[in-house]
């Protein structure tokens, strides 16, 4: 049980942090702040729990590292598990912490859930969103698999990692609000409802398409260090 505590440990932290982070601290920090806290959150758990788990904390990366043949499918099952369970468990705290403010509620303040068209940040067409989410869960897997190879300096792994989050978020989070991440997206979808539960199907299927692919290219031997 200790990989997928650590999994539900980190994925629950990148939430309550991430999300948290656009939910309470938005209108103090804006986007750039935001996009640090995500990146901020990866890089304390990948030296927290990295050591435990590898600090997946996202099921598309879990099953980029099985479709670039480092883990199998039984070892995957219960890591997702566990960070499907830890996204929620955020998000639910989340709400708990948000909603000692008088004037929070759900309905009108959300907890940071993706989406994209008309009322969602910068109103991105479904086509926009879904390709981001491919390319830059691809482009994220890329650094993932690379700095975590064999012969990469292990010890600036998790920084690396944690600094691509934060430039992807930049770049996206007027698109998507950036997912990369199933579990990060059903967490605060559980309990927004609504239009966050009816486009969460984009930030599921997106993300593992984007994660496979780069899986797959490193089990070619195309990027894979020799």
């Amino acid at each position: 049980m200790r990989k997928p505590l650590a999994e539900f440990i980190g994925t629950f932290t990148l939430v309550i942090f991430g999300c948290g982070a656009a939910v309470i601290a938005g209108g103090d920090i804006g986007l750039t702040g935001i996009s640090f806290s995500f990146g901020l959150a990866l890089i304390g758990m990948a030296y927290g729990i990295g050591s435990v788990s590898g600090c997946h904390i996202n099921p598309a990366v879990t099953l980029g590292v099985v479709a670039s043949g480092r883990m199998n499918v039984g070892e995957a099952i219960p890591y997702m598990i566990a960070q499907g369970a830890g996204g929620i468990a955020g998000a639910l705290v989340l709400m708990i912490i948000a909603s000692g403010k008088a004037d929070y509620t759900v309905a009108a303040n959300g907890l940071g859930q993706n989406g994209w068209g008309a009322g969602y940040l910068g109103e991105y067409t479904m086509a926009a969103a879904f390709v981001f989410e491919v390319v830059a869960t691809f482009l994220f897997l890329v650094v993932i698999l690379g700095a975590t190879g064999a012969g990469a300096p292990s010890a600036m792994a998790g920084l690396a990692i944690g600094l691509a989050l934060v430039v992807i978020h930049l770049v996206g989070i007027n698109v998507t609000g950036v997912s990369l991440n199933p579990a990060r997206s059903i967490g605060p979808a559980f309990f927004v409802g609504g239009t966050a539960i009816a486009q969460l199907w984009l930030f599921i299927v997106a993300p593992i398409i984007g994660a496979i692919a780069a899986g797959v290219l490193f089990r070619s031997g195309l990027l894979d260090a020799e």
